[in-house]
């Protein structure tokens, strides 16, 4: 398994034989370090929701990439009336299998304008939880004892979603081997130090270790 963070929230990632990307927002995006066009061979785009720093470009690399668009019901069904020929609408609670890759779609406490917000866990057992926007929710914990999940992608810019202190908590309900903060200093509002998550990530999970993703490098887990 490898993991590229693309900044803010977006990631893709190689599992299994796939190339799944994640929230791709690249234009527009003052981190952002890679191209559209570098975004290639992708099999499936999933997004968490429809704010604009998460459904991004995801219409125009999975148009591109004869991807699939792979997102909440009516998200998928808008992302069809604007050209995606080959949508994968779920809700939360769903697993979908992609060529025998199960993706589970799970909940986020966030807004949205179309559907609901989501996360999702990629493979159950080693694999990987990116958590899209979202408060903390105590459930993470039975997230986390039903799939276990090796690697979480937790938001740490606080504003709109958890702060280091609140995905600190996190980390210690879900118990993963690795945590990658995300969805901060992307913009003045979710400024924030990641080594202060992994201050406290080691405070109150030690077990776990934090690891801080350097924009568009490749992480193999």
């Amino acid at each position: 398994m490898k993991l590229k963070w693309l900044s803010h929230a977006g990631f893709l990632i190689e599992i299994d034989e796939k190339r799944l990307l994640i929230d791709p927002w690249i234009k527009g995006n003052p981190l952002a370090k890679c191209t559209l066009d570098e975004l290639d061979g992708i099999d499936a785009v999933l997004v968490t929701h429809d704010h604009s720093d998460h459904m991004g470009d995801a219409i125009e690399i999975a148009i591109k990439n004869n991807a699939k668009f792979i997102g909440i019901y009516e998200l998928s069904q808008y992302a069809a009336k604007k050209g995606v020929k080959n949508v994968v609408g779920m809700n939360i609670g769903g697993t979908i299998n992609l060529e025998g890759l199960s993706i589970i779609m799970v909940q986020a406490f966030h807004s949205s304008n179309i559907g609901m917000p989501t996360g999702y866990i990629i493979r159950e057992r080693e694999g990987v939880y990116h958590a899209g926007d979202t408060g903390l929710f105590y459930d993470m914990k039975l997230l986390a004892e039903l799939y276990k999940p090796r690697v979480v992608l937790l938001p740490i810019g606080g504003h709109f979603t958890m702060g280091p202190r609140e995905a600190a908590e996190a980390v210690k309900l879900m118990d993963p081997e690795i945590a990658i903060p995300m969805h901060y200093n992307t913009f003045p509002p979710i400024v924030q130090d990641p080594n202060k998550f992994r201050e406290i990530v080691k405070e109150k999970a030690p077990r776990t270790k934090v690891i801080i993703a350097e924009i568009n490098e490749w992480i193999e887990i």
